[in-house]
């Protein structure tokens, strides 16, 4: 007896739909007078830009003049300070931080962003590319670690860091010796790309309530 299916009777293969890009933030974490951060974030920016996986919002900590002492009933200009930023944060399934190392660690106004805000950062991704002198800013990374553990964010193993970091970008902002720093960042964007999808399948099935 033949059981073979005839082909007529196949069902035609549905194509796979490309899933829809995560929506990630590029939160710059300097606000110091002639940071180097800005040449940083544009180099970022072009390895992300051939990425259909992702789409960007740059969160800016100098752009956003966010108040140091904390009130439960802030005023109206920290309400509407927080409302520039805030729904972008939430909006986000994933963030890379960028941040410079100052005294063995990272900058006051990136703490203040970071700790102004809770929900937001629950249950998502977070990477980081980090620069400075001799470190190249890992010590400041190994400190926000432990912050955004301790705010429910998953961070991802590989980072990118530039060892005096102005030492390796010409005058026009082109990294000197780009290969092993692009392999980097495709290694951060993967495992940031895999823990975005992941967590987000994961919430839309079960909400967290850490």
């Amino acid at each position: 007896m033949d059981i073979t299916t005839p082909s007529a009777q196949l069902a035609p293969a549905t194509p796979a739909t490309a899933p829809e890009p995560l929506k990630l933030a590029l939160v710059i974490g300097s606000d110091r007078a002639g940071r180097f951060g800005t040449v940083i974030a544009d180099w970022f920016l072009t390895q992300v830009a051939d990425r259909p996986d992702f789409t960007v919002d740059i969160v800016d900590v100098a752009e956003h003049d966010l108040p140091t002492a904390f009130s439960p009933n802030p005023d109206e200009a920290t309400r509407a300070a927080l409302a520039e930023v805030t729904p972008r944060l939430a909006a986000a399934d994933a963030y890379v931080v960028l941040t410079p190392e100052y005294n063995h660690s990272y900058p006051a106004g990136l703490k203040n962003l970071i700790d102004r805000h809770f929900g937001e950062w629950q249950a998502k991704p977070v990477a980081f590319v980090s620069y400075g002198g001799i470190s190249g800013g890992l010590r400041a990374v190994e400190h926000l670690r432990q912050v955004f553990a301790e705010l429910h964010a998953v961070t991802v193993r590989d980072t990118v860091s530039f060892t005096n970091a102005w030492t390796q970008f010409d005058g026009e902002g082109t990294h000197r010796d780009p290969a092993a720093v692009e392999a980097a960042a495709k290694s951060l964007l993967d495992q940031l790309a895999w823990w975005g999808r992941a967590l987000k399948d994961a919430k839309s099935r079960v909400p967290y309530t850490g």
